[in-house]
């Protein structure tokens, strides 16, 4: 796939089944990531994969979060949390690892971070894996990030969800860059 038809033609893919990537497919996944834009090399991110049994034991740790901070959360609630990482059969956390730098500020890092998560949702969508990003209040929580095992430095920027399409893609809505754009007068 060209570089600008990815670019261009991206979506977010909801729906997914098994199989998830396969090895050589994931290296290419985390090697895009690994091209994001990185002031002063610092690599400020690392990544979780979660699949099989592992992502039940994620969506407990998502139930414990939700209990944490809405102790009277309701049994839809709990089952809407506990069942979050079964919709695809392989997820991607994407960590930032902010360091403290005299030139890279905190804020440059997470955005670096971010461009990685972006990198593997670009390079899916060229291999033809679907994925999607879905991260949510739950994943801010102290809890999920002390029961992923992060360090003080380190914060949970998103879930990446990836799998196999389960119905064709749909077009993505043209939208006119002129709405976006503006020029600074000074």
């Amino acid at each position: 796939m060209e570089a600008l038809d990815a670019l261009l033609n991206r979506v977010s893919v909801p729906r997914l089944t098994e199989p998830a990537p396969d090895a050589a497919q994931r290296e290419l996944l985390f090697r895009a990531a690994l091209r994001a834009p990185d002031h002063g090399q610092l690599r400020p991110w690392r990544f979780i994969t979660v699949e099989g049994a592992a992502r039940e034991q994620l969506g407990e740790l998502l139930v414990a979060a939700l209990l944490a901070s809405q102790p009277q959360a309701g049994a839809e609630a709990l089952a809407k949390a506990r069942a979050m990482p079964l919709r695809a059969p392989l997820l991607v956390l994407v960590i930032a690892r902010l360091h403290t730098h005299f030139k890279v500020p905190a804020q440059e890092q997470l955005l670096a971070a971010g461009c990685a998560a972006h990198g593997i949702l670009l390079a899916a969508h060229a291999i033809g894996v679907g994925a999607v990003w879905r991260t949510g209040e739950l994943a801010y929580s102290p809890q999920v990030a002390a029961g992923l095992g992060l360090q003080a430095d380190e914060q949970l920027i998103a879930m990446l969800y990836l799998g196999t399409p389960q119905a064709e893609l749909r077009t993505p809505a043209r939208l006119d860059p002129q709405d976006f754009v503006s020029a600074w007068q000074g």
